[in-house]
């Protein structure tokens, strides 16, 4: 798709590219920690893994993998802190707002297409106040395959009405980009959201890069 032609949607990644849901993740793990007996770690080493979700904090916040003794303890305790708070220091990154109201007074429809567990990601959205104006909210609940694997983002394509190839996937990850050309959808990654190598993002094969929020409205206009 040319970045000069009207989308027929734009679809988001959810964690470090609509929102910023860092600082949460950041005050349940150092929660966590501070249950064990151990000292916070800096904000910066646990924001660059969020987007890999509760397994990465677990392997950030105690050096533990899934097979390894404690884990399944640890990783339970984590998810739990997370849903009880899971919107308590959480906003829309800044701009983002602007952002979609531009996109919603041009009658683009636009949605989130998450790896995000629904039990976490539905009461987030609605708590942000975004669940009446996002269009279609996918999780890894509502399909089989999750991404890279195109099937979430045909369905949120097909709940709205558009045509992939005429949509466009936003992500921080090198998963939703690779995803979003899975599906024939034009691609933008996003530099500012929580990644682990910035350096790589030039890798990913997106159509297009966005460092800032700002950069990405200009792109969606």
């Amino acid at each position: 798709m040319k970045t000069e032609t009207r989308p027929s949607a734009v679809l988001f990644d959810l964690d470090g590219t609509l929102i910023d849901t860092a600082p949460d993740f950041i005050r349940c793990l150092n929660q966590l920690r501070q249950q064990h007996g151990l000292e916070p770690l800096p904000p910066e080493h646990i924001r660059r893994s969020v987007s890999n979700g509760a397994r990465a904090m677990i392997r950030v916040g105690f050096k533990l993998e899934p097979d390894h003794e404690g884990y399944v303890e640890k990783h339970t305790a984590f998810l739990d802190l997370y849903e009880a708070g899971v919107a308590v220091e959480t906003t829309l990154f800044e701009g983002m707002d602007a952002l979609l109201k531009s996109l919603e007074s041009r009658g683009i429809p636009w949605g989130v297409v998450t790896n995000k567990p629904a039990r976490f990601a539905t009461p987030l959205i609605e708590a942000l106040g975004l669940a009446h104006r996002c269009a279609t909210l996918i999780c890894p609940d509502h399909v089989t395959e999750r991404k890279p694997h195109p099937e979430p983002l045909f369905l949120a394509c097909r709940e709205i009405g558009a045509a992939p190839e005429q949509a466009i996937y936003v992500g921080d990850h090198e998963r939703d980009i690779e995803a979003g050309r899975n599906a024939g959808m034009h691609t933008i990654a996003v530099r500012y959201g929580y990644i682990e190598q910035p350096e790589t993002v030039d890798l990913w094969q997106a159509d297009t890069i966005a460092d800032t929020v700002s950069d990405l409205s200009k792109l969606l206009q």
